[in-house]
């Protein structure tokens, strides 16, 4: 194969558009399909005006865990510090809709954490939010060098990161909730899940 066959090749690949993941369908009586909701996904840039700043913050976002753990529709948390910039921070979240992570934002305890922080303690904050295209898990075992590559649900995302090397068994390292709230996980219970007290879109479609 020539040089230029090669390049068409792989800039043909390079604007292939990503595979979205399947979504889930429900029937109604009626006989129509009707989505579930999009599992969400939410990323905040933070820069506090102190470091004194950031070590108080550290107290309060403790607690958010015990708080996380109690709404249905919350998956995932990580808090992670740029390894080029020590006062640049990004937190990351899953849920399992938009509706699920307004439940968040309506909370007591969050919105009191949200009034102390912006009375001072962060100077800098960049919201940005995305719907789910797809998850994939690429994993190479150090044992047996057994390689997977599959897309995955990541609403069962902790079910699926426990599972051993189908080859040898293996155990893979995975995080567990953190004791500061930097790192909180939970999968999605079977069944709709609650958004506000009322039933998701998909779940009142069949009704």
């Amino acid at each position: 194969m020539n040089a230029i066959t090669e390049r068409h090749r792989c800039e043909c690949w390079s604007r292939r558009p990503l595979p979205r993941a399947p979504r889930e369908r429900t029937v109604s009586r009626r006989g129509r399909f009707h989505p579930i909701m999009a599992i969400y996904l939410s990323m905040q840039r933070v820069r506090f005006s102190s470091p004194d700043a950031y070590e108080k913050f550290k107290v309060v976002f403790a607690d958010t865990r015990h708080h996380l753990m109690k709404l249905p529709g919350f998956l995932h948390l990580t808090w992670w510090e740029h390894p080029d910039d020590r006062m640049w921070f990004n937190e990351c979240s899953f849920w399992a809709s938009k509706e699920a992570l307004y439940d968040w934002h309506t909370d007591t305890y969050h919105k009191h954490a949200k009034a102390w922080a912006a009375n001072g303690a962060i100077m800098e904050d960049i919201i940005t939010n995305f719907e789910l295209v797809g998850t994939r898990l690429l994993r190479i075992c150090p044992c047996c060098n057994e390689l997977q590559d599959k897309p995955y649900d990541l609403g069962q995302e902790q079910a699926v990161l426990r599972e051993q090397c189908p080859n040898c068994g293996f155990h893979f390292p995975y995080m567990t909730e953190q004791e500061s709230s930097f790192g909180v996980f939970k999968d999605l219970a079977p069944g709709p899940v609650s958004t506000n007290g009322k039933e998701p879109a998909a779940a009142q479609a069949n009704a």
